[in-house]
């Protein structure tokens, strides 16, 4: 049963996961779990020591977009010490069945700030634009813009433009239109520009037209997973209330805290897809491959800068590659 109020660090997760995993995880298998721990407590002595922290913005349409489409990864990155932000470019102001508006909005925010404190990441900023009708303009394009300098972003992670929902479309295709445009110096010149154009990375979606997602990277989220859905189950108004309504099943939710947040972990399911066994081998190695659960992928956007698989490395929490 997953804990209602305590939050441990990722590295006590880890620990706690290697002890209570069963099978089929074989002795390997968790040897190199237990050397990824430790491998992940010298990297944040590393980073504060020798390196610059990589800033990492994660943009979504909805408070709490960012937490499904990255919120293992964030959390894995945050334990290495490097700074992680989600934005959302709406308020969430219509995004339930029986409230709305500024009431809305405000709850939803106060999700945000305890998903982000559960998560362990630096920071979750909540834009004002009303939900359901965010497009893709250029005043849009500038305020994200703005946050991706003023974040000195090095990885951007965006929604594709294929989806059921406008919001999700429109946010990936502003984003996409501030790729690049963020190192021209007379573009939003009240806000000094990158020196060099950020990675732009899409999250994973389900949607086969006009083109499937195919992920370049895909990260082992198993240590990592109470954490994402403890993130998940801060956005009570959704997860709990919105959504199962959306599908005509809220009668499913169970009514207790804990049992809730079991039914989470397993209505929203990241399990590795078996197509993408070969990319994870590719960064953990066939051994540690062959036991990964859960996942999250990503595919390189053409519009940012396109990294070498040793730049990959050094920017992913890929702590479990060939140990």
């Amino acid at each position: 049963m997953m804990n209602e109020t305590k939050f441990t660090s990722p590295q006590k997760a880890l620990t706690s996961y290697i002890k209570q995993k069963p099978t089929p995880m074989n002795i390997s298998y968790r040897i190199k779990l237990l050397l990824a721990c430790c491998l992940c407590t010298l990297s944040v002595i590393l980073i504060q020591a020798q390196e610059k922290p990589l800033q990492i913005i994660v943009i979504g349409a909805h408070p709490d977009d960012a937490d499904l489409d990255a919120g293992g990864t964030a959390a894995l990155w945050a334990s290495m010490g490097h700074n992680v932000k989600f934005l959302s470019l709406t308020n969430g102001d219509a995004g339930h069945q029986s409230q709305g508006g500024g009431a809305l909005a405000k709850r939803r925010r106060a999700e945000a700030q305890e998903s982000a404190r559960r998560l362990g990441i630096m920071e979750y900023e909540t834009l004002d634009n009303h939900d359901g009708e965010l497009i893709p303009s250029l005043d849009v394009r500038l305020q994200v813009i703005r946050r991706i300098r003023r974040w000195n972003a090095d990885i951007v992670i965006l929604p594709r433009p294929n989806d059921y929902h406008p919001d999700h479309r429109n946010t990936g295709l502003v984003v996409q239109d501030a790729a690049y445009m963020v190192i021209v110096p007379n573009v939003a010149s009240d806000t000094p520009p990158l020196k060099k154009n950020p990675v732009f990375i899409y999250s994973q979606d389900h949607f086969q037209k006009p083109n499937p997602f195919e992920p370049d990277i895909v990260v082992n989220i198993d240590p990592v997973f109470e954490r994402k859905v403890d993130g998940m189950d801060a956005h009570v108004s959704q997860f709990y209330e919105w959504l199962p309504w959306t599908s005509n099943s809220l009668d499913q939710v169970p009514e207790g805290k804990a049992a809730r947040k079991q039914w989470l972990a397993g209505v929203r399911s990241w399990k590795m897809k078996p197509e993408w066994r070969s990319i994870v081998e590719k960064w953990y190695g066939p051994e540690v491959a062959a036991d990964v659960q859960k996942v999250e992928g990503f595919e390189i956007c053409e519009y940012g800068r396109q990294p070498s698989d040793d730049e990959i490395r050094k920017l992913f929490p890929l702590s479990l590659i060939h140990i």
